[in-house]
């Protein structure tokens, strides 16, 4: 069953977005599947998520060079 999603509203600077889109480029990745990546290796770094849980579920975005 794939994981739930939720819609949720992010205020981020130019700047921040500005980075975060030239990475995602660099992985293709759109920038929510990249702000949703970054966020969750955060995550599972700091202990807070379990790493079985950390890992995209099979509708989020196809890791870098799948597509």
């Amino acid at each position: 069953m794939p994981a739930e999603k939720k819609a949720y509203p992010l205020r981020i600077s130019a700047s921040v977005l500005g980075a975060m889109q030239r990475w995602a480029d660099d992985e293709l990745r759109s920038v929510n599947a990249q702000i949703e990546y970054v966020l969750r290796e955060a995550l599972r770094k700091s202990g807070r998520m379990k790493s079985d849980t950390a890992r995209p579920a099979p509708d989020d975005e196809a890791e870098p060079g799948a597509r």
